[in-house]
């Protein structure tokens, strides 16, 4: 039968090996230190509760965010349509400058054609 006996103490510096390595539980529960605020481990009736405010911030910060980003493509939208509609008002106002009279008789007097000075003559023709 074999008897019980110590382990040997590993020297400092010197881990185990082949031992559980700490998971992040075991991390954060030493770093949080929550026994004293919960007492020993986590209430189980505590855990749907605190779940569902959890899914609840998270919704909330996400809706927040998607607003906080449609808002600024509209802002971003209106500030292209104010742009457009400068360029429109802009290139409508040279069209009708450039298709007056006055200003198609300057163009077209380069190339020989001259503006009538009287009034056209009517042609009757006897059948």
């Amino acid at each position: 039968m074999s008897r019980n006996t110590f382990k040997k103490k590993l020297k400092s510096g010197n881990k185990p090996k082949g031992g559980p390595s700490k998971s992040i539980f075991t991390w954060m529960e030493e770093k949080l230190d929550i026994t004293g605020f919960l007492g020993e481990g986590v209430p189980v009736q505590l855990v749907p509760p605190v779940g569902f405010v959890t899914l609840l911030a998270l919704v909330y910060i996400w809706s927040n965010h998607r607003a906080e980003n449609m808002v600024r493509k509209i802002e971003k939208a209106q500030q292209e349509v104010e742009d457009l509609r400068a360029d429109v008002t802009t290139l409508e106002a040279e069209y009708m400058l450039s298709s007056m009279q006055s200003e198609v008789a300057k163009r077209v007097a380069e190339q020989g054609i001259y503006e009538l000075d009287q009034p056209p003559i009517k042609i009757e023709v006897e059948e």
